[in-house]
């Protein structure tokens, strides 16, 4: 169930409505993004986070080179009441000064506090916009859940990859190890 489908009388928000909140500066030292007409402030991330999200964008990078855009922690227009910023998001090549992309092949949400909202709300979000592979990298377990198959607002197919195995990255004939970006947390 969406918070605006329970909350009393929400005001949902539009991508142009958020954008025009966001030039006006109302959001200015929050990180904010917009999901289902919600306006949701995101968790900070920590070093084994940011550090995974960098691994990943980088072999990505690598596996795709000019064929795609492989965009970081950067807006996504996936409906009219949605702009969610995946920690990854693959998406066709093309002008970059562009508005934000409305089509990926593949999203990667990188979850340790968040994994279950991009689990559910996130899942249906990109399953909805018709994204064919999620990517759920979770942190806590250590494994990668892969989602495939969107049909009506759901992935219906999920396989779950640990260490030990290797990912097919769509659209290429390419692998990656999941021991290549999933960050070992060090002891403090």
């Amino acid at each position: 169930m969406q918070l605006a489908e329970i909350a009393p009388e929400p005001f949902v928000f539009d991508r142009a409505q958020f954008l025009r909140l966001v030039d006006l500066g109302t959001f200015r030292g929050h990180h904010v993004q917009l999901v289902n007409g919600v306006i949701i402030r995101m968790s900070p991330a920590g070093a084994f986070h940011h550090s995974t999200v960098w691994k990943l964008d980088d072999a990505l990078r690598r596996c795709f080179g000019r064929r795609a855009m492989v965009r970081a922690q950067m807006a996504f227009a996936a409906n009219s009441r949605s702009r969610p910023e995946p920690d990854i998001a693959v998406v066709p090549a093309g002008d970059s000064d562009a508005e934000d992309p409305t089509e990926a092949f593949l999203v990667v949400e990188v979850a340790d506090s968040s994994l279950a909202f991009d689990r559910t709300v996130k899942a249906s979000l990109y399953a909805d916009a018709g994204i064919p592979e999620y990517w759920i990298v979770d942190l806590n377990d250590r494994q990668v859940e892969v989602r495939t198959k969107p049909v009506g607002g759901r992935y219906t197919r999920s396989e779950v990859f640990s260490p030990g195995e290797s990912l097919a990255v769509p659209r290429t004939t390419k692998r990656l190890r999941v021991v290549d970006f999933l960050t070992t947390r060090r002891a403090s």
